[in-house]
């Protein structure tokens, strides 16, 4: 393990008792009977609700809801997640959709209540096993994908050319803030990452934004995987290619020991593996150096965080294979 360098994940929750009345009404239809007590819940990278509730009649629950207001992107990132968790089979290890509030401007999710906890942070060697252990029953549950989810090109071509946006001078003045390192490699990054969709493809869904904050060790064992509205279909490692990043960030092992002794990653394209790691980096890297969105204030650093531990482990594949 290694000391975390991410900053917690975190955006402005708005509280519950800060929603308006039609939306704490719309919930109560959904749920039969009107909200008690209500948590807010801290982590991730939500500007608004997220909220374990309990209803007049007994009910437990768990709300997402966010506004255009609040962060013009956020409302359609709800209805994906809704359209992806409605469609989720019952074998998934995902908590199930109970019903969803849209009025155009307030988008609300009704969850099942996972008991259970994110986590911990930094990762904890135990805990780290169990969650690559569930990856592993997550990608074969999801192979084929049960979810006309879009396909990995289709999702992340903007997200992943990165390095060409830099090389470009697409992304502005953000090129003088990169690294001495990558600044004299962008080319020849750029170059690596370009067939990275021709290897990430296939037919696993993918969650595609696998982090500790996006997943629940439940209390009776095993492990829940929330928020799915960046569902793709791509190649069986990609999810949890796209993880380790993260895990290395907040404190995690080698993650080229992790990838290569995972099942996922049995027989993956050594080169195709490297080049859609370079995408990721080039991903992580370039979004690290935009404004931060309204309401996401530790976002960029976190990216950054996750950017600088890809790149990492993007040189120690390919550097000694030059």
């Amino acid at each position: 393990m290694s000391p975390p360098t991410a900053p917690p994940a975190t955006g402005v929750r708005t509280p519950w008792e800060a929603l308006p009345a039609h939306v704490h009404d719309a919930v109560a239809r959904l749920l039969g009977s009107p909200v008690a007590h209500a948590v807010t819940q801290d982590g991730g990278f939500s500007p608004g609700t997220a909220a374990r509730v309990r209803t007049v009649g007994g009910t437990r629950a768990f709300v997402k809801a966010v506004s255009a207001e609040t962060n013009p992107h956020s409302p359609d990132l709800h209805r994906a997640e809704a359209r992806h968790a409605a469609a989720l089979p019952p074998r998934v290890p995902a908590p199930r959709l109970l019903g969803v509030h849209d009025d155009g401007t307030w988008v609300v999710l009704v969850f099942e209540e996972v008991v259970g906890r994110q986590p911990h942070v930094p990762w904890r060697a135990a805990e780290l096993e169990r969650v690559l252990h569930a990856v592993a029953e997550l990608g074969r549950a999801l192979t084929p994908s049960p979810v006309a989810a879009p396909t990995v090109a289709e999702s992340l071509a903007d997200a992943f050319d990165g390095w060409q946006r830099l090389l470009d001078g697409a992304a502005g003045e953000a090129v003088g803030r990169l690294d001495p390192w990558t600044a004299e490699h962008l080319p020849e990054l750029a170059r690596l990452a370009a067939p990275w969709a021709e290897f990430a493809s296939g037919d696993t869904l993918a969650h595609a934004d696998l982090r500790a904050d996006n997943m629940l060790l439940r209390d009776g064992g095993g492990v829940a995987f929330v928020d799915w509205p960046h569902a793709v279909r791509a190649a069986p490692w990609f999810d949890l290619l796209v993880m380790l990043p993260c895990v290395r960030a907040q404190g995690g092992p080698d993650p080229e020991e992790l990838f290569t002794r995972h099942p996922l990653a049995e027989g993956a394209d050594p080169s195709g593996v490297t080049a859609t790691l370079a995408g990721l980096a080039a991903f992580f890297v370039e979004h690290s150096l935009r404004p931060p969105p309204p309401g996401l204030p530790t976002l960029r650093a976190f990216q950054r965080a996750q950017g600088d531990a890809a790149l990492d482990w993007l040189r120690a594949r390919w550097e000694p294979a030059r």
